[in-house]
């Protein structure tokens, strides 16, 4: 068991970047090495932010505004931290966590070109100085991504946006990683499944001092 202090974890990477397969892979090497740890998501992780979330992805003729749809993320996003993310860390619990602030920097920075000050101000007032403490980016050619998506069934609202958007995201995602080399960590998402399973857990193995594979 890690005696190290409660990790917050973020998973990020457009669609059909496979995070959903790898947070299963990371949640298989807590559960092996005895650590405590909640799953959750973003936008949502509580009821009151899972309905934010349907708002957000909903293909409702009265779609939200760039500037509404950032402030909704917060708006979910503020419930999040203060009713679970928050309590399971000072719990010392870890967090495992599909998706933080980095793809709002991602989606609504990049994708929707809103001001970067305007994350950078509702960041600093909705979690004041907490950040993840690892995040973990799946980088995948955009084409590939949403063709794997495609094949998963209907896509949302955000989804359904073209390949410029995402290419945006996509580059917003690989800015992020490069101006924060001690907290993100790039993976080659491309490459098969097993592949991605392995290098990830090698990697996080040795940054947390693990022993036990969860192979």
């Amino acid at each position: 068991m890690s005696t190290q202090k409660a990790q917050f974890i973020t998973l990020e990477g457009v669609e059909g970047a496979g995070k959903s397969t790898q947070k299963e892979a990371l949640c298989r090497l807590l559960d092996a090495n005895g650590i405590a740890y909640i799953e959750t998501r973003e936008p949502g992780g509580t009821p009151y932010a899972e309905s934010i979330r349907a708002l957000l992805l909903s293909h409702a003729d009265d779609a939200p505004s760039a500037k509404t749809e950032l402030l909704l993320m917060f708006a979910a996003r503020a419930q999040h931290l203060e009713t679970k993310i928050l309590p399971a860390l000072q719990s010392g619990i870890w967090v495992v966590c599909d998706r933080f602030t980095d793809a709002t920097y991602a989606y609504q920075g990049g994708g929707r070109q809103l001001p970067v000050d305007w994350i950078e101000t509702l960041e600093t007032l909705v979690q004041g100085a907490q950040r993840p403490d690892l995040t973990l980016i799946f980088d995948v050619p955009v084409e590939i991504g949403l063709a794997r998506a495609g094949r998963r069934g209907a896509l949302d609202r955000i989804e359904s946006e073209d390949i410029a958007f995402f290419e945006r995201v996509r580059a917003m995602y690989q800015q992020i990683a490069s101006r924060n080399i001690d907290r993100v960590v790039t993976l080659d998402a491309s490459a098969d499944v097993d592949t991605v399973t392995e290098t990830m857990i090698a990697f996080l193995m040795k940054r947390w001092n693990l022993s036990c594979h969860p192979g």
